[in-house]
């Protein structure tokens, strides 16, 4: 089981190269029309789904709970998707989601900014500055987007396995590229690890969900950590009282760990609604 995680420029192939990996591996392409799906079934609102899928929210939209939630969801949906095993998946922080897994393939296609164009004129029939002004949107959307939900630089070559220039290589070439590099760095060994780590992640983000969707608690930015046999909470909430709850339903949940708190109190913290 490998799971390839791509992050892209608009206009620089990435559904094209997707499909051809897809044709190619016999992996399942996941597209962000799947993810967007899989969010809005999970429960959060379609009408509050542009406001914050792949572009960073406005002022008002990023202090309302919906934030939130729609991080959670993401992860979710993410999660899910990549249990399904030989996967493709595009956009929307999967390579930051899935980053711990030893059988990713995280990568990037990139292209000047001259060949972005040209693809956007002859697609949509648009002139220069017509497609100068949807590149020019799109990154700085995108930008915005990993610095609002994962604090993180999109451009940082450090957190993709390879960058593509698809300014020079088309998508055949660059789908055999990336399908013979799949096939020769995820070992068995890798498979099986990343299918271990891949289950604790889910288990954390649905812990998470249940505590956040089910039992209603305010604690801000939650997340749980799974460490060997440990489970840790993380978050920021505005009384003790609260944590404890926390620590009493994730041992129920989660029988199997022994679960702590690194949960900071704040007791003039208020959650934002």
């Amino acid at each position: 089981m490998a799971i390839i995680a791509i992050s892209r420029q608009v206009a620089s192939l990435g559904d094209e190269i997707s499909r051809a990996i897809a044709e190619q591996t016999g992996y399942k392409f996941i597209t962000r029309h799947d993810l967007e799906k899989r969010i809005v079934d999970y429960g959060f609102p379609a009408e509050k789904l542009k406001k914050y899928d792949e572009k960073k929210p406005g002022f008002f939209a990023s202090l309302v709970k919906y934030r939130d939630e729609y991080l959670n969801y993401l992860q979710t949906a993410v999660l899910d998707a990549a249990s399904e095993g030989n996967c493709i998946l595009i956009g929307r922080g999967s390579y930051l989601i899935l980053e711990s897994l030893p059988n990713l393939i995280s990568l990037r296609f990139v292209a000047k900014d001259e060949i972005r164009m040209q693809r956007l004129m002859k697609e949509f029939n648009w002139n220069e500055k017509q497609a100068l002004q949807r590149i020019t949107e799109s990154d700085t959307n995108r930008k915005g987007f990993h610095k609002s939900f994962f604090n993180a630089e999109i451009d940082d070559p450090a957190h993709f396995l390879m960058v593509l220039n698809t300014g020079i290589l088309d998508e055949n070439k660059a789908a055999s590229a990336i399908a013979q590099m799949t096939k020769a760095i995820v070992t068995p060994e890798k498979e099986a690890a990343g299918k271990a780590r891949l289950e604790e992640l889910i288990k954390c983000q649905h812990l998470v969900n249940k505590l956040i969707f089910e039992y209603k608690l305010n604690i801000e930015f939650l997340r749980a950590v799974i460490d060997g046999k440990n489970l840790i909470l993380q978050g920021v909430a505005d009384s003790s009282v609260l944590v404890e709850r926390a620590l009493k339903i994730s041992a129920v949940e989660l029988p199997e760990y022994n679960v702590s708190s690194s949960i900071s109190v704040v007791q003039d913290f208020k959650a934002r609604i």
